[in-house]
């Protein structure tokens, strides 16, 4: 009887044993790879590299639209960065900072002279078209004022 109980004590222990030690492997990813698999995921899931352009639509009617083409890649860190050209008399060249946060898209920089462009954006389901708003701020030469209005990027 007492070796029917030690073989059972074995087995339920062994089985344990095993329940536990799969649980830790699981689990033991450190938190900085399972931040990176996340980032990968996410990048993965909206990758936005690549050229994208559209026409912006000024909210006053006394101010002309723009075309603006974007090239979106990522820097030595990893970061995404852009380069935009546009036709406006208000801004030239602008290198931005590149967001996304899900299907949100924040594009942000300035021209070398200081004026700034902020496109506020959301991402259609197949993430081909990037409706959003722009505020443009030429204010820093004096060229220009404040304008904001809406528009879209597709990929090219």
């Amino acid at each position: 009887m007492t070796s029917k109980t030690r073989l059972f004590n074995n087995l339920v222990g062994s089985f344990l044993l095993i329940i536990v030690m799969s649980a830790g492997s699981l689990c033991g990813a450190s938190p900085a790879e399972a931040k990176s698999d996340q980032a990968a995921s996410a990048a993965d899931a909206t990758d936005v590299r690549g050229t994208w352009s559209g026409t912006f639509f000024s909210k006053h009617a006394n101010v002309a639209s723009f075309a603006m083409t974007v090239v979106i890649n990522q820097d030595t860190h990893g970061a995404l960065i852009g380069s935009a050209s546009l036709n406006s008399n208000c801004l030239k060249g602008v290198q931005l900072q590149v967001t996304v946060t899900g299907p949100k898209i924040l594009l942000s920089g300035s021209d070398e002279r200081g004026d700034n462009i902020t496109v506020r954006g959301t991402l259609d389901n197949s993430a081909t078209l990037l409706k959003s708003t722009y505020i443009l701020n030429g204010s820093a030469t004096g060229s220009c004022e404040t304008d904001n209005g809406s528009g879209a990027l597709a990929r090219q």
